[in-house]
């Protein structure tokens, strides 16, 4: 099976709002709604769990039966940081479904524009390489800064990569992960992607976007507006 953890248990404190960010609503739908439609209308995906506060667990079924999101099997509890989150659903899976022959896809739930192609080329990626991240190539020039406020050396732009979600391993490899984190007390890593590298394991790039932008700011969430604006106005024409 390929199994899609949407990460979405975080506070939102840079959007100084009164609800989490993904639970804003843009055009009468939450965020997190528009990225479980992402992954339900994609062909390879079979089963959506949503690692989310435990306040907002019973909003989230009601969101699935509001917005006709039949994928979604499970929405668990979330943790303190964003990799125990990530375990809390990766454990959540094995005791639903078992271990073997599994395909987990990690995405950030606010992260609503991932597009059918991004995830099709991330679930081609994992199956040549055995894992993939989302990434894209840095076009800006990029400096190294002790303070932030004087630049030093830059840095070849060429070499850079930024990475973003969608993130595929196999269940087996995640949980052995993760618990090989809690052995070398690895705690709070950035990504799935951080923690693989940070045990040693290669890491494999798949197709990125810059439309698939994380929403963390309210200028983000703007632009997410604006760019739902301009896809239906090429819809309609």
């Amino acid at each position: 099976m390929n199994i899609v953890i949407l990460t979405a248990a975080g506070m939102g404190s840079r959007m100084h709002q009164d609800i989490p960010k993904q639970f804003i609503h843009v055009d009468n739908k939450p965020v997190i709604a528009y990225t479980m439609e992402a992954f339900e209308k994609h062909p390879s995906i079979d089963a959506i769990v949503v690692v989310t506060l435990t306040s907002w667990k019973e909003v989230l079924y009601a969101y699935a039966k509001q917005f006709d999101i039949s994928k979604l099997a499970l929405v668990v509890d979330g943790g303190e940081t964003g990799q125990e989150s990530i375990y809390n659903g990766l454990k959540a899976i094995e005791e639903e479904y078992g271990v073997e022959n599994n395909t987990v896809i990690v995405h950030d739930g606010n992260r609503p524009l991932v597009s059918t192609e991004i995830i099709s080329d991330a679930l081609a990626t994992y199956k040549h390489y055995g894992s993939s991240v989302a990434a894209i190539p840095c076009v800006e020039v990029v400096f190294y800064s002790e303070d932030g406020i004087i630049a030093g050396d830059s840095v070849p732009r060429e070499k850079l990569f930024r990475t973003q979600t969608p993130h595929v391993y196999s269940l087996e490899k995640l949980l052995w992960a993760h618990n090989e984190a809690e052995q070398r007390k690895i705690f709070n890593t950035g990504a799935s992607c951080d923690l693989m590298y940070q045990l040693g394991e290669k890491v494999f790039f798949s197709r990125g976007s810059e439309e698939n932008f994380k929403i963390t700011t309210v200028d983000d969430l703007t632009m997410f507006k604006s760019m739902l604006k301009t896809r239906k106005d090429e819809w309609i024409k």
